[in-house]
């Protein structure tokens, strides 16, 4: 095991916290104006999927469990859950509705990601940090509007729901940031 800072915990990390591993949902720090800067950790246990809040002073050490993270590329998904292979070994793994959560809607056959695999078991995934996708529906183009700092709503292709710049029509292919849904550019293919 390997002692980090729990300022230093990132979305996906695998911590053990008494005996039992952990994956991070969201790690975010806060530095009230007085008081002791705190790290706010919201995780979900592996072994049974209970979902726990902890509260860790910034500088408190916190153990990280050794996990091999490894590209594997997504395949498909079925009743058993999503299933990826090792395109080195062509191992492949198999990982489970909740475990995937809402990532699910940006994954793509073929995709490559990042998986956490602890004792020959996948417990965390790591998409790329944008996919692009096509506009589905939205609202029509408005001659005469800049791009300014006014949005519209869109639906993309996976039935994702976004905000875009208001010169991107239907049928438009854009970026999309798999972190938050954010909109990034429009694709240049």
């Amino acid at each position: 095991m390997v002692k980090i800072i729990a300022s230093s915990v990132r979305k996906g990390n695998v911590l053990e916290v008494e005996g039992k591993l952990y994956v991070v949902l969201t790690a975010q720090n806060f530095h009230p104006g007085k008081g002791t800067p705190v790290t706010q950790i919201d995780m979900r246990r592996i072994s049974d999927g209970v979902k726990v809040s902890e509260r860790y002073r910034t500088t408190e050490q916190v153990e990280r469990a050794f996990v091999e993270d490894r590209e594997h590329n997504f395949l498909y998904e079925d009743g058993e859950g999503f299933h990826f292979m090792n395109p080195e070994s062509y191992d492949q793994l198999t990982m489970s509705q909740e475990d995937i959560g809402d990532l699910k809607a940006y994954l793509q056959e073929g995709m490559t990601v990042i998986l956490s695999v602890h004792e020959g078991v996948a417990i965390a995934i790591d998409l790329p940090r944008h996919v692009t996708l096509e506009i589905a529906e939205t609202e029509p183009v408005v001659k005469g509007q800049t791009a300014s700092s006014s949005y519209k709503p869109a639906i993309l292709s996976n039935g994702v729901r976004t905000l875009v710049p208001p010169h991107i029509s239907a049928g438009t292919r854009v970026v999309i940031a798999t972190e938050d849904g954010s909109y990034v550019e429009r694709a240049k293919d």
